[in-house]
């Protein structure tokens, strides 16, 4: 591949790991869809509530926004959105739900919901953030 101007060649590695992210975040979604349709508004409402959620992080230094860099987050939001987009969290926890006897299918909605938002970041670039609140590579 090559680059043209102003533009940065995408490895093969990155353009196959983002299209993966990307079939993951359609299946967590259908997912999502199913459970809602199956278990109705309760299962609906935490699928959506869970498809934001991660993101609110953004919130916690917001009255930092205004004094970060473009596309920085402000480091005391950092560990905040970082473990919110962990993959390995709503899927350990999607787990445990099948294994353990609990028996509320919202919050399996939810979980679905969860990583949903948490493909679809990563299928567009998005990912940690270093510690003083930029994009990782």
């Amino acid at each position: 591949m090559t680059a043209t101007a102003g533009t940065t060649p995408r490895s093969t590695s990155t353009v196959l790991r983002r299209a993966a992210w990307l079939a993951f975040a359609l299946f967590w979604t259908a997912f999502a869809g199913v459970e809602s349709v199956n278990h109705g508004w309760p299962a609906v409402t935490l699928a959506l509530v869970f498809l934001v959620l991660p993101d609110l992080a953004f919130l916690v230094a917001l009255d930092e926004a205004p004094r970060t860099a473009k596309g920085q987050l402000p480091p005391r939001a950092v560990p905040y959105y970082n473990a919110l987009h962990r993959a390995l969290v709503p899927l350990a926890l999607a787990v445990a739900y099948t294994v353990l006897p609990v028996d509320w299918p919202p919050a399996f909605a939810a979980l679905c919901g969860w990583l949903a938002h948490i493909s679809y970041d990563r299928a567009f670039g998005y990912g940690p953030r270093t510690k003083e609140g930029f994009q990782r590579d």
